[in-house]
């Protein structure tokens, strides 16, 4: 007798298997790196402060790097580069408000409108940064038919 397996649990299974693959392509070391280039004004507190914020933009970061490198398959079958970030604004937009709202939250200077501002856009900048560099990895996985 033979066990009986539903298509989505296959999906999800090689979904997290595709997943593993692409975060062996990351290292802890450039993500602490990125961070602190990007938010080195927010690395002005204690340390506890420190690791708290940089879990958060690992979190962010690593989200963001799995959901290019989702959606690089797109562009290895041709699609342009443009259009396939058509496909997924929705979710970056998302990731975006995500660490805005993370990094609002731990923000040292409270409401200041340019501030803020400032955030977001940093926020903005590192999550498609982060986008890219998952989807060049991603496609170069499939050029080498690794996926």
């Amino acid at each position: 007798m033979s066990i009986v397996t539903s298509l989505k649990d296959k999906r999800r299974e090689k979904q997290m298997s595709y997943e593993r693959k692409m975060l062996r392509e990351l290292s802890l070391d450039i993500l602490r790196k990125k961070i602190r280039s990007y938010f080195h004004p927010l690395f002005s507190r204690d340390n506890e402060w420190k690791m708290s914020l940089e879990e958060g933009c690992m979190d962010i970061a690593i989200e963001a790097f799995l959901l290019g490198a989702h959606f690089s398959r797109f562009g290895f079958y041709g699609e342009s580069l443009h259009l396939v970030k058509k496909r997924c604004q929705e979710e970056e937009k998302l990731l975006i408000d995500a660490l805005y709202d993370y990094l609002c939250c731990w923000s040292p200077l409270g409401d200041r409108d340019f501030y803020q501002e400032s955030i977001y856009y940093t926020c903005e900048r590192y999550v498609q940064d982060w986008w890219g560099e998952g989807f060049q990895k991603g496609e170069k996985r499939y050029r080498l038919r690794l996926h």
